[in-house]
């Protein structure tokens, strides 16, 4: 996508020189750290609002296979 951009120049300088990036690989790092950092905080929303069951067995997860047999719960 092709877009023009009134961008601060200061900045824009100082991210190229801290990353070596050339400004279209720079831009799209940019979006996605945003991205990333963006559901971040939507899953921190979250927090406190998730009730597991009571019964829930974590540890019952850790035995889903057996390599050395070649036996899986999956089967």
């Amino acid at each position: 996508m092709q877009v023009t951009l009134n961008l601060d120049e200061a900045l824009m300088n100082e991210a190229l020189q801290l990353t070596q990036l050339m400004t279209e690989e720079l831009l799209n790092l940019a979006l996605k750290e945003l991205v990333k950092s963006r559901r971040k905080k939507n899953l921190l929303d979250l927090a406190g609002q998730i009730q597991f069951c009571s019964d829930f067995d974590h540890k019952a997860l850790c035995e889903i296979s057996h390599p050395a047999d070649g036996s899986s719960v999956w089967n």
